[in-house]
This record gives C-alpha cells, structure tokens and sequence, in this order.
C-alpha cells in the first residue's frame, strides 16, 4: 500500500516538473527578450536560483535537523548530476553552443568555488566564519554579473548609434500592423510573462518537493542509507528541475539558459545553498565527501575541455559525459 502511494506521487511530481519547466522557460525567454537581457545571464541568476530552490531547502532543512550527509550529499550529488547527466542528455538531444563568457569566467570561477570548498573540508567542518565566506563569494559574483551585463548593454547602445543611418524611413502608420503589434504586446506584455514564470517556478517547486519525499520514503522502505540517498535519491530529485528546464531549453533552442542554468545552479549550490546552511549551524563534512567533491571538480572541468575547442557540447560530449555519471554511480555502490 504504501508503496503504491509513494509511486503514484512520484508521478505526479514528474508531472508537475514537465508542465512547469515549459512555463518556466517560455517566461524566462520572454522577459530575457522584452527587457534586452542576455539569455545567459538570466539562466546564470533567475533560472538558476529559481531551480535550485528545491536544493537550498533540502540542504538548509536537513542541517537543521542534524542530516549532514544529506546537506552535503545533495549539493555534490546535485552538481555531479547537473553537469554529467542534465548537460549530457541535452547535448544528446541537440548540440549546445557555449558563451565566450561562460569559458573565460562562469568555467573558470566554479572550479575556484569547488576547490575552495574542498579546502574548508579538510577538517571535516564547515563553520560559520567558512559559511560567511561562501556568501560573500556569491554576493560578489552576482555583483560581477550585474556590472559586465550593464557594460555590455551600453557598449551595444553605442555601436547601434554608430552605425545607425542618417535618414530613417517613417514608421508605420496605425492600421492593421500596428493592431497586430498591439495585441501581441497584450498577450506577451511583461506581467504575462512574469506570471507564467512564477507559475512554472511553483509548479517546478511544488513537484520537486513532492518528488523528493517520494523517492526517498521509497529508498528507505527498501532500506538504502542515508550518504546514497543523499547523494542518488534526493540529488537527483532537487536536481529534476534543472533537468526538465535544461532540457528543454535545449529543444526549444535556448542553449544560453540550457548552459547558463547549470553552471549557475552550481555555483549557487556550492556558495549560497551550503553557505547559508553553515551559517544556521556548522555542518560536518565527512571524509567520503571530498572524493565526491573531488568528481565534481572533475565534471566541471571536463564541461570546459569540451566546451574550449569548437565551443559546443556536442552529442559525443554529451555521452563521454552520460558515461562518466555510470562509472561514478557504479563506484557508490
């Protein structure tokens, strides 16, 4: 019986996560388009944060109820999955262009985060003061983003000027275009868009956490322990909306928010999800852990050697990377 309950919501979680990664996205583009903001960095902060949600209250709840494994294997199981599977099965699907940008910084500033985090390790704890400086990291990150997207926004002001004709041809006079025009702008304006964000991110939420408790009521009735389902189970259901979203930001050929999400879900699970986690109570990080911090180190850089050359992920990036997860999933058990 119970079983057969815990199944049936599972179901619908995945449900949910289907229907509100297609909202989410379509959202997302939108106003990424409408306010002129570069889809990468919307899939570096709002997609990224928005889906990474389930992970900062799986981690934050389960440090206050004193499941280290679970706080930390979520994050690193997360980030391994983010990039070997969710990546790799969007590849698969279509091949991924990757942003200068994301090679020369967003790459290159995860690896510092995972590094970093792996030296705050070795002790076995992750403190306040090392939480604080998680934060801060991030804070500043985010800052970093803020100024490049508003340098690159007035640089692009500028060239359009320049090049812009001295004679101008008139502008349309109202009739049917502009009826046209208007009522697209009724049926995609800036608070449609903005709904149907915030009804995906909820729907992705709602069926995250639905999913999660599922899968791991069904893990532990079949009695699997608490590291694995840290670092399986519930990595993989808080990580459910990056896949969904990512993969179909594949499909509908938004490959910014596809890359940009993972690589900014995983600095913000590293900074701010295990930050904010040791700033409402030190957690312990086991041994074990640094070799999972270890692979996802090595996930992140094999996502940069091959992103350097053609800048692409293409299909046989994305089946080194499905093959890779095996080898490391075989290794847990």
């Amino acid at each position: 019986m119970e079983i057969g309950l815990q199944t049936l919501l599972l179901a619908a979680g995945f449900a949910l996560l289907v229907k509100g990664a297609d909202w989410f996205v379509d959202g997302a583009a939108g106003l990424a388009e409408k306010f002129r903001i570069p889809q990468l960095i919307i899939g570096l902060t709002i997609v990224a944060m928005g889906t990474s949600a389930p992970e900062a209250a799986v981690s934050i709840s389960a440090a206050l109820k004193g499941n280290a494994d679970i706080t930390i294997g979520n994050v690193m199981g997360s980030n391994i999955l983010n990039i070997l599977i969710i990546l790799g099965l969007s590849a698969v699907v279509t091949p991924l262009a990757v942003e200068a940008s994301t090679i020369r910084r967003d790459l290159p500033f995860l690896l510092l985060a995972t590094a970093l985090l792996f030296a705050q390790g070795l002790d076995q704890t992750i403190g306040t003061a090392d939480g604080a400086l998680l934060i801060l990291l991030f804070a500043a990150y985010l800052i970093c983003l803020l100024v490049m997207t508003k340098l690159r926004q007035n640089a692009d002001i500028v060239r359009l000027a320049e090049s812009r004709p001295k004679s101008q041809p008139p502008l349309p006079m109202a009739g049917k275009t502009s009826r046209n025009t208007s009522r697209s702008r009724i049926q995609k304006s800036w608070s449609f868009l903005l709904l149907l964000t915030a009804a995906g991110l909820f729907m992705i939420v709602a069926g995250s956490s639905v999913t999660v408790e599922a899968a791991s009521s069904l893990a532990r009735i079949f009695g699997i322990s608490e590291r694995f389902i840290g670092l399986t189970v519930v990595a993989l259901g808080t990580s459910l909306p990056e896949l969904f979203t990512s993969v179909t930001a594949a499909r509908k050929g938004n490959a910014d928010i596809a890359i940009g999400n993972i690589v900014g879900s995983n600095i913000f699970n590293l900074l701010f999800v295990i930050g904010a986690s040791a700033l409402v109570t030190p957690v312990p990080y086991g041994t074990d852990f640094l070799s999972d911090n270890l692979i996802s180190g090595a996930a992140a850089l094999l996502l940069l050697a091959c992103s350097l050359r053609e800048r692409k992920l293409l299909r046989r990036h994305g089946l080194l990377m499905l093959c890779g997860y095996t080898l490391y999933f075989l290794t847990l058990l």
